[in-house]
């Protein structure tokens, strides 16, 4: 049984891919490039926002100017809540969840925007302050083990006992890194093209959020 339950947040807890898009898109058109699908860019989540950006403008042939990544942040900062909303389900799940595990929040997001959607959405409360870990803080960005770590030891759990449940390579590749267990949500927007025949024995896919309530 796991005694500790971390989630992922863009694909995973909400859907934010809209918003994401759309921000990239603004940066591409003032430089001059054609705007992307946002299911194409929802693929470039992942990794950070400086390497969502240079894919963005990779994909769109353009070379990105060197203040490409803070006219990015600026632009989504005004929008982080225009159309993000959480998954259906998410808070019912989180409920239920939380009366029989701990639970936290690992993101390569910065900190301060993933506090803002989490308290804009309502989802704060399922999660001490603490057990929150964007990807500007004291550890290494996903797929680094370093953060999924500290929050396991936060608790005084084992690697055994820790589920981490993504939607992306890079949170398969971080539970590996550290040696706990992963849930990979087919609903979330950076599941796409995932080698699902990768999967270990302790590595499981679901369709919907209440799912994971059966795990």
């Amino acid at each position: 049984m796991f005694r500790l339950i971390v989630f992922d947040l863009d694909g995973t807890l909400v859907d934010s891919r809209r918003d994401i898009a759309e921000s990239a898109n603004a940066v591409l058109v003032a430089c001059g490039a054609q705007p992307l699908e946002s299911h194409a860019v929802g693929r470039m989540v992942g990794d950070g926002a400086a390497a969502l950006v240079a894919r963005a403008f990779a994909a769109a042939g353009v070379a990105p100017p060197p203040d490409a990544l803070d006219r990015f942040l600026a632009i989504y900062d005004t929008r982080l809540l225009a159309h993000t909303r959480p998954y259906e389900g998410i808070p019912r799940v989180l409920g239920e969840l939380g009366t029989r595990a701990s639970l936290a929040v690992l993101t390569n997001k910065p900190l301060d925007a993933t506090r803002r959607i989490l308290d804009g959405l309502d989802l704060a409360r399922y999660f001490p302050a603490d057990a929150v870990v964007g990807g500007d803080g004291p550890f290494p960005r996903k797929p680094d083990p370093a953060g999924l770590q500290y929050l396991s030891a936060r608790v005084g759990v084992s690697a055994a006992e820790t589920l981490l449940v993504g939607d992306s390579a890079i949170d398969w590749r971080t539970a590996r890194n550290a040696a706990t267990s992963v849930c990979l949500v087919r609903y979330g927007f950076g599941f796409e093209g995932f080698a699902v025949e990768e999967l270990g024995c302790q590595e499981s896919v679901v369709d919907t959020p209440d799912d994971l309530t059966r795990l």
